[in-house]
């Protein structure tokens, strides 16, 4: 199953040059993944405003995480990539906290539970 990155592009928008904070970390994210086996995909809101910049990691069958707060920059982005490749690698999603990048530790905002099976 294909491991996910979420992220949303209208986080933090500037009015004053017309770019949002979540679509250049959005962007970034795309650019890190490349090579990969992620698959990356924008969407408009996840509804975590107060936590901008938001990325979502998610693989059928596997815990979901929303992380959060972070600023546009490569350092960011290559962090939510190096986390979602563990995710990718482990059976659960769930990646031990001595494995996580640095640069995601601090930024979780929620864990969601699989879906049972249909």
């Amino acid at each position: 199953m294909a491991t996910w990155i979420t992220i949303c592009d209208t986080c933090k928008h500037d009015p004053e040059d017309g770019a949002g904070d979540g679509a250049r970390l959005a962007e970034l994210v795309e650019t890190a993944a490349r090579g990969t086996d992620l698959r990356t995909r924008r969407v408009s809101c996840l509804m975590g405003c107060g936590h901008g910049c938001n990325v979502t990691i998610q693989s059928a069958g596997k815990l979901c995480y929303t992380l959060g707060r972070f600023a546009p920059e490569a350092g960011a982005a290559e962090a939510i990539v190096a986390y979602a490749v563990l995710h990718a690698d482990s059976d659960t999603g769930q990646v031990p906290y001595r494995q996580w990048p640095q640069g995601v530790k601090g930024h979780f905002v929620t864990r969601h539970p699989p879906l049972p099976p249909a």
